[in-house]
């Protein structure tokens, strides 16, 4: 019986220094990042054209065939167990604080590392900007001079579509045609554009659809099962661009500004004239709404030449933020801005619209 509680005791210890090993391993993890940060020639080399190709290609092969999202059920079991956990320690955990706190930072410290391994340094790459050769800063003139262009053909397409220029444009396919039209449209753009590659889909409606709009998401990349997840609830002329933004990540580009114009290109080269739609509505209202923050009296001298039917999708998507309007929603976004700041997006939520930089930058080398 000795030998046996001595064999426990030095068990114990030895657990208890792997534990701290591993808590212990957070800071040297985030030393490790913030130099790759700095060294994207490193990422896009070894990293984003290298391991994660081969993680996230073996994830999509593995989940991508399962017609719901394996990653959400993920998520409400850790929550399970989380809550769980906690209830059924309460009392230890209040015995001994440090211990609980060292195994908070032990999950961190796997979670950190596990992020970035499948997913996370694609934050670090080198811009998208590079790869077309194309700049990333633009002036007001510049944006206003794309704004006029897009509601030119923003206009001509809703009225081709709807055949009356004051009535919004339906698209009139399922999810999962929109979805197969999506993948259509990258496997067009394969030999144009080889490094928006895109094989072996997993693209996905959100089975948390309600929650998502609560919170103000309208999709988002699964980066532990490279599951990429659409709002079911998101309107139907919005969802082509959505679903584009989602492959976009699951392609390797983790920024949302870059995201966001690989969502917009590929939607508005798409074969289909509603995705075009979409894609052309989408960089018009981030246009306008770029133009609006600098010159409200130009903003409206613009809008005023959009189409009522443009108007009444635009008034669509309002409408559906409204409807999910919620007094948490400022907290879920000022926690995604602070996630969005930590990982090489200084603008936080902002970054988004930073698409107007790349969109300007590509229609002045490649007009519409």
């Amino acid at each position: 019986m000795l030998l046996w509680y001595g064999f426990d005791d030095k068990n114990k210890v030895l657990k208890n220094k792997f534990r701290n090993g591993v808590a212990l391993s957070l800071i040297p993890q985030i030393l490790l990042v913030s130099w790759l940060g700095g060294n994207p020639e490193v990422v896009e080399t070894y990293y984003s054209n290298g391991i994660y190709p081969v993680i996230s290609q073996f994830f999509r092969i593995i989940f991508g065939w399962i017609p719901f999202s394996v990653g959400e059920i993920l998520y409400v079991l850790l929550g399970v167990f989380g809550i769980r956990y906690t209830y059924v320690n309460r009392l230890k955990i209040k015995k001994f604080p440090i211990e609980f706190f060292r195994n908070i930072a032990v999950v961190l410290a796997v979670f950190y590392f596990t992020f970035n391994l499948v997913w996370g340094l694609n934050y670090y790459r080198k811009p998208i900007a590079e790869n077309f050769a194309i700049k990333d800063s633009v002036q007001i003139s510049e944006v206003i001079d794309l704004a006029e262009r897009l509601i030119l053909k923003t206009n001509e397409l809703q009225f081709q579509l709807a055949k009356d220029s004051a009535k919004r444009v339906q698209v009139p396919y399922s999810h999962k045609e929109m979805f197969h039209k999506t993948l259509e449209g990258y496997e067009q753009l394969k030999e144009e554009l080889p490094f928006l590659g895109y094989t072996h889909s997993s693209l996905k409606s959100s089975m948390f659809s309600s929650l998502a709009s609560y919170m103000g998401i309208g999709g988002y990349l699964n980066p532990f099962t490279n599951e990429a997840q659409v709002n079911a609830l998101t309107p139907e002329f919005r969802f082509p661009v959505v679903s584009g933004h989602e492959v976009g990540h699951q392609v390797g580009y983790a920024k949302e500004n870059e995201t966001n114009f690989i969502g917009y290109l590929v939607t508005v080269k798409n074969k289909d004239r509603y995705f075009q739609y979409s894609a052309l509505a989408y960089g018009l209202s981030h246009c306008l709404s770029a133009i609006r923050r600098a010159d409200k009296d130009k903003f409206d001298e613009l809008y005023a030449k959009v189409n009522t039917g443009v108007q009444e999708n635009y008034k669509e998507l309002y409408e559906h933020n409204m409807e999910y309007l919620n007094p948490f929603e400022p907290i879920f976004k000022s926690a995604f801005n602070t996630f969005l700041k930590a990982n090489q997006q200084k603008d936080g939520i902002k970054s988004y619209s930073k698409i107007v930089e790349l969109m300007v930058g590509y229609h002045q080398k490649y007009p519409l």
